[in-house]
């Protein structure tokens, strides 16, 4: 009986890691729509980021958020293995093909974003996707966004300047990915465009 129980949770859980077509082009919406974001962004950042940066060097890491975004609400939304990288990654590229000044680094910023949303998830394995993890997910981007661009954009700069601007991005994903992708998830979740994932069915489950 014990063999019998464990190979149907196994299989369970094979279930539960593969991906449908339907979650391959729900994420590939998210990650379209995000890039839209992203885009918009490039150019709205550059005012408040540089009064920020005028008032204090390193503050400007608080306008990181509307690019972190992607990855968890993907990850929120699709709950598979990959979900998070995928969104971030593939909204990252198609806002460097558009002409986001950052050039190619633009994909290598997503690439690692995504992979810190991503790592938040399998360590819950992919198990949880309460507002703590949202938050947890959201901040893992941001510390990833800060390390990253401290060594590519800011190599030179101080240890104070760093730590400033590491911390920034922290909370701007934090606050903007973690929480305001949660939202966005529990807001779709109401509407019933989730329907067919768990994370819509859980929303209506509560109602």
């Amino acid at each position: 009986m014990h063999a019998t129980i464990t190979s149907t949770s196994t299989g369970a859980r094979s279930r539960v890691f593969r991906w449908r077509v339907v979650d391959i082009v729900v994420a590939s919406v998210i990650a379209v729509a995000s890039s839209l974001v992203f885009l918009l962004w490039n150019v709205g950042y550059q005012v408040p980021g540089a009064a920020l940066e005028a008032a204090l060097p390193g503050l400007q890491g608080l306008m990181a958020g509307p690019w972190l975004f992607a990855g968890v609400l993907g990850g929120l939304i699709i709950r598979k293995p990959g979900a998070a990288l995928f969104t971030e990654t593939v909204a990252a590229v198609i806002s460097a093909l558009v002409g986001a000044q950052w050039g190619p680094w633009t994909i290598v910023s997503g690439l690692v974003q995504g992979l810190g949303a991503e790592l938040v998830f399998l360590a819950f394995l992919y198990a949880s996707f309460r507002l703590p993890v949202a938050i947890l997910a959201g901040a893992a981007a941001g510390l990833a966004c800060g390390i990253n661009d401290s060594i590519i954009w800011y190599a030179g700069a101080g240890t104070t300047f760093m730590a400033i601007y590491i911390v920034c991005t922290t909370i701007s994903g934090a606050v903007i990915a973690g929480l305001g992708s949660w939202l966005i998830a529990r807001g779709l979740a109401r509407t019933g465009a989730l329907s067919r994932f768990a994370s819509g069915r859980e929303s209506t489950a509560r109602v």
